[in-house]
C-alpha cells in the first residue's frame, strides 16, 4: 500500500480508469456476441442493427483511449466483411 498521498490518489484514479475500460469491453463483448448470434441465425436485419451498435461503442472506446484507433478500426472491418457476406449471401 502507498504512503505518499499522490500515490494514494493515483491508485483510486487507476482503479476508476481500470472499472470504465471494463464496463466498456464488456460492452462491446456482449454487443459481438449478439452480432454473432444473429448472423449464426441469418438475421441479416437485427446483425446490422447490432453491427451499427457496435460500430459506434468500438469507435467511442476508441475516442476514450480504452482501445487502440487501429485496432478499433480493424475489428469494424472484420465485423463488416462478415455482415457483407451474410447478406451477399442472401
Amino acid at each position: 500500500m502507498a504512503n505518499i498521498k499522490s500515490a494514494k490518489k493515483r491508485i483510486k484514479v487507476l482503479d476508476k480508469k481500470t472499472a470504465r475500460n471494463k464496463r466498456v469491453n464488456n460492452r462491446i463483448k456482449d454487443l459481438t456476441k449478439e452480432f454473432d448470434l444473429a448472423i449464426e441465425n441469418n438475421d441479416v436485419e437485427l446483425a446490422g442493427e447490432k453491427l451499427q451498435a457496435l460500430e459506434v461503442k468500438v469507435d467511442q472506446a476508441a475516442a476514450k483511449g480504452t482501445m487502440h484507433k487501429n485496432t478499433a478500426s480493424r475489428k469494424i472491418s472484420r465485423l463488416t466483411k462478415r455482415f457483407n457476406a451474410v447478406k451477399a449471401a442472401q
